[in-house]
């Protein structure tokens, strides 16, 4: 069930390519593995991005369990950086 999306305390890009055939175990784990944050703090949104653009992977932990988004745009694309670089030149202040 959608409890409460928003209002997020933070939000995480993962810069590069993310194989959006993962799963919510799979996402979980990379963001305790390889990004080495905790994946089950609330009201925290961590966004994927595969090579394909025009669609992106959510993962929330609502408290009681995870929410999984995704969305796939019709028309054109998702400006994602593929960098660490790139996200720090598009982050405002």
């Amino acid at each position: 069930m959608l409890n409460d999306v928003v209002g997020f305390e933070k939000i995480f890009i993962a810069t590069g390519y993310t194989d959006l055939r993962c799963g919510i175990d799979s996402l979980a784990s990379t963001i305790k593995f390889q990004f080495e944050l905790d994946p089950f703090q609330k009201h925290i949104l961590f966004l994927f991005c595969g090579k394909r653009t025009d669609r992106i992977k959510g993962l929330v932990w609502e408290g009681d369990g995870f929410l999984l988004l995704y969305k796939r745009l019709n028309i054109g694309g998702f400006s994602w950086p593929r960098t660490k670089e790139e996200a720090m030149e598009s982050t405002p202040g």
